[in-house]
């Protein structure tokens, strides 16, 4: 059977532009999460956001010409690629097989404010003024298609887009190509640029977004805790690199740990809310956990999907404590409540923080868990890291539409 690792890391997040410096901020309790300040939104019932200050944006990897051609999210998908194919040592020019190795880099919505600037310029200015790149800028498939262009990656190309749960999938979609002997290695992850009037607009109107913390916004996202009142949107970008274990070997490749299991599934309930039952979730985890062959027992830690709002949290909760009823050892941390919900680009972010944890056996802290909402016998980690060896870690993505998607990474 053909296992598969991971050699590379890459990330810009609202905590930092590269995984050394937001792996340092998360462990030591820090919140990328602040004002909205890309645009006016005194008029807007939510005014917080996880931004990434454009002075992080390295203009090496994407020249300003060249952003000016692309989405945002597309930007950051390209320099969260560059730092985790650089990571993995690995150069397509000492390869000859280059339809061996492929790309999957989903986002859940892509292009957004690209689409509504465009449709603005439209508006008042006419069609003539509407720019040549606006569709190649907006399309998803188009940050895939950038990174397969730039490092000569002929294999599998493609793109997922399953809202929430986008990067898992793309993580987990591309372990199942590398297993299946499709390919060799794979860049995948996912990217999310959506902070913009439109954005904010549309999750503000669907009541997702948290509003009760404009006036201190580092306390907004809060999973698990009373005050919780909704998600804080995040912008950003986690790219891995997975490849097939004796590829890896044979290269002598550093592997931070290993792809062991893959689990998704569909709530078929509602097209926003989840199922109250946590039926889906439960699966999803419980699929990955056959695919791995492991036990229950052998869960150490649960990276949650955990948003922060009133419904999802205690679903997702409930969903652990049931597959997980007989591991009295169990942690479980929400990276949101540091970085807020970067949407598409969620999972594939927490999976980077996922195996720095396996790498350096910390924990990250779930922040602003001051007043938790239910009795639960698994540690939900408030306020601060913790240092504990784990052996394996089980990540969670739910989406819009009902879509669910688990991945377990181990040693």
């Amino acid at each position: 059977m053909r296992r598969v690792v991971v050699t590379g890391l890459g990330t810009v997040n609202p905590l930092g532009n590269n995984v050394e410096s937001s792996w340092n901020s998360l462990i030591n309790s820090e919140s990328g999460i602040s004002k909205i300040s890309k645009f006016d939104v005194s008029n807007y019932p939510c005014k917080i956001a996880g931004s990434i200050d454009d002075s992080k944006i390295d203009g090496e990897i994407v020249s300003s010409r060249d952003q000016r051609k692309i989405d945002r999210f597309i930007t950051l998908g390209l320099i969260a690629a560059d730092e985790a194919i650089k990571d993995s040592g690995f150069s397509i020019e000492n390869n000859d097989d280059t339809f061996r190795f492929g790309v999957m880099v989903g986002s859940g919505i892509g292009g957004l404010d690209t689409i509504y600037r465009n449709s603005s310029i439209l508006d008042k200015q006419g069609i003539r003024k509407i720019s040549p790149f606006f569709i190649p800028s907006s399309l998803i498939n188009l940050l895939s298609g950038h990174i397969s262009i730039k490092y000569n990656l002929k294999g599998p190309n493609s793109s997922p887009v399953t809202a929430c749960a986008t990067g898992t999938h793309a993580i987990g979609d591309s372990f199942t190509i590398i297993k299946n002997n499709k390919a060799d290695l794979m860049v995948c992850g996912g990217a999310e640029a959506a902070i913009c009037p439109l954005g904010i607009s549309g999750f503000s109107a669907a009541r997702a977004l948290c509003d009760t913390f404009n006036e201190n916004p580092k306390k907004g996202s809060r999973p698990w805790d009373k005050e919780r009142s909704g998600f804080v949107m995040g912008e950003g970008a986690g790219i891995l690199v997975l490849e097939e274990l004796e590829h890896a070997k044979k290269r002598n490749a550093k592997i931070y740990g290993e792809v062991k299991g893959y689990g998704m599934s569909g709530d078929a309930f509602h097209i926003t809310k989840p199922s109250e039952d946590g039926n889906g979730g439960y699966r999803a985890m419980e699929m990955a956990l056959k695919e791995s062959q492991l036990n229950s027992d052998s869960i150490g830690y649960v990276n949650a999907h955990g948003t922060s709002t009133q419904l999802g949290d205690i679903i997702e909760l409930n969903a652990v404590e049931k597959l997980f009823q007989s591991n009295s050892k169990m942690f479980m941390s929400s990276n949101k409540s540091a970085i807020g919900h970067l949407l598409g680009a969620a999972g594939a972010v927490e999976a980077v923080f996922s195996f720095k944890s396996l790498q350096t056996k910390i924990l990250p802290p779930t922040l602003n868990l001051d007043n938790p909402d239910t009795k639960t016998s698994i540690n939900l980690i408030p306020h601060d890291a913790i240092s504990i060896n784990i052996q394996n870690v089980i990540s969670n993505s739910f989406g819009f539409g009902g879509t669910n998607a688990s991945l377990i990474f181990g040693h």
